[in-house]
């Protein structure tokens, strides 16, 4: 039986915990959430499976190292765990420090891979368990899958099933271990370079009338709820983007971007850089409700986007 330390937080950790737990070949010997958190669902799974919930500020202290030492794990998992791990606690697990991430490495390495391919149009993403080394995702892959983006999906969705798939991508990549039948691929194997993106920040959220309709229509995709969503000004008030729809067959043509340039019953016609697109739902952040509503602006209202 393979003795596992559990490094983890949030929803990607609670169906990744309920798998391996229900499995004979592995055993948790600790858990360890996110310091600022302290996950209660993952206190539960503590009490659950009679494992010590070791909160730490700073996992690569020695003191820490030496607690954990006790349990004489194999291997390590992170799952959703966000401080830095150093070279001393890589390399504590004989069996080394596991990672699911939620991109297809060496593509979509560092942080939001599931804005991030949805803002970029992909049609597939990946997730990637790999070992950690001491870069940013570089770490060799133990199994990766890709699964299919659909024109309706948004974050909402990719969400909802990466956090499954990301628990079953790890079981697998664990159970390649307990049968020692696996080749470990190197990143650069697949590219030389890959890509990597950088953690979205307040104010990235505001769309852009310049871009193309296509990009226009991923951005809202991709910062759906539970992200903050896409969000416009108009003059000082601020409103966020539910939802927008592409309309078949619109012309090119140069005009003034942002501008409302019709609307029906469906929402307001917006012109950004190439033609034209449909803003189906927005929300009033300067009201207390936040619903989501049609907007039915004026015909040639200025809608104002990122700077």
């Amino acid at each position: 039986m393979i003795k596992i330390g559990y490094f983890a937080d949030g929803p990607w950790s609670h169906k990744a915990i309920e798998y391996i737990s229900n499995s004979n070949l592995f055993k948790i010997v600790f858990i360890v959430p996110r310091y600022d958190r302290k996950d209660p669902v993952l206190a539960q799974w503590a009490n659950k499976l009679d494992v010590p919930f070791l909160v730490c500020k700073n996992v690569n202290d020695a003191s820490f190292l030496e607690e954990i030492s006790k349990y004489e794990a194999d291997i390590f998992i992170s799952m959703s765990f966000n401080q830095i791990l150093k070279k001393s606690i890589l390399l504590l697990p004989p069996m080394g420090f596991l990672n699911c991430h939620a991109g297809a490495l060496p593509f979509y390495r560092g942080r939001n891979p599931l804005n991030w391919v949805l803002i970029n149009g992909e049609k597939s993403f990946g997730i990637t368990a790999h070992f950690i080394d001491e870069g940013i995702d570089t770490g060799p892959i133990l199994h990766q899958e890709h699964f299919s983006i659909h024109d309706d999906d948004n974050y909402g969705t990719l969400l909802e099933l990466a956090v499954i798939k990301c628990a079953e991508v790890l079981l697998k990549g664990l159970n390649k271990i307990a049968d020692g039948n696996y080749r470990l691929v190197e990143q650069d194997e697949i590219h030389p370079v890959g890509t990597y993106f950088s953690q979205r920040k307040q104010g990235d959220e505001f769309v852009s009338f310049f871009w193309d309709a296509t990009r226009f229509h991923n951005f809202v995709r991709a910062l759906s709820a539970p992200s903050p969503e896409a969000r416009f000004r108009i003059g000082a008030k601020e409103f966020s983007i539910v939802r927008t729809e592409l309309i078949s067959g619109a012309p090119n043509y140069i005009s003034t971007e942002g501008e409302v340039v019709g609307r029906n019953h469906n929402g307001i016609i917006v012109k950004v850089a190439d033609k034209t697109l449909l803003i189906n739902s927005i929300r009033d952040l300067n009201s207390i409700e936040h619903a989501s509503f049609t907007p039915q602006f004026p015909i040639g209202t200025r809608l104002e986007g990122r700077k």
